[in-house]
């Protein structure tokens, strides 16, 4: 007798599974590379972002703590000091746009697949990793004084994601 998957025990098959696990990092990613904020910004939304992913484990949700594990054991624990190598993205609006398609995919799939419990909590944790990232460093300034929180194309990128979640 094998194991079944984790992902056949929420209904979901193989590829459906790699979306919704994809997802989160592809987010963070995405809200990261709205705005160049150098080096050391990049750096601080990353670990805002991995923090926001590796607490899913320990959400109410089932679903959320599989994802976030499952994504974490694939990426890295930032309670281990584990961090995602940087990307560069050549086309950051392209990418923005093509994970904002695959989140309304997801919203789809989870509406099909799963409780509103699981969805909601699934669908509030991407918001939140983007709204973490976003605020994790500020753009402009001198020597990190000043500068916006959060800029215009942070702000867009989140709040699209966020409507997208919500409709």
């Amino acid at each position: 007798m094998t194991d079944e998957p984790v992902y056949a025990q929420f209904g979901f098959d193989d590829a459906e599974w790699g979306l919704l696990v994809g997802l989160p990092q592809s987010v963070l990613t995405a809200a990261s590379a709205a705005e160049s904020d150098g080096t050391r910004g990049t750096m601080a939304e990353s670990a805002a972002g991995m923090d926001t992913i590796s607490a899913g484990r320990e959400s109410a949700s089932p679903l959320v703590a599989a994802v976030a594990g499952e994504l974490v054991s694939r990426v890295g624990d930032p309670e281990r000091g584990e961090e995602l190598p940087a990307v560069e993205l050549a086309d950051p609006r392209a990418y923005a746009a093509d994970v904002l398609a695959r989140t309304h995919t997801a919203t789809l799939l989870l509406a099909d697949r799963v409780g509103d419990g699981d969805a909601g909590a699934y669908r509030h944790w991407l918001v939140r990793i983007a709204e973490q990232v976003v605020t994790a460093s500020s753009t402009g300034g001198v020597f990190g004084l000043g500068g916006d929180l959060v800029t215009e194309p942070e702000r867009r990128f989140r709040d699209e994601l966020a409507q997208i979640l919500t409709d």
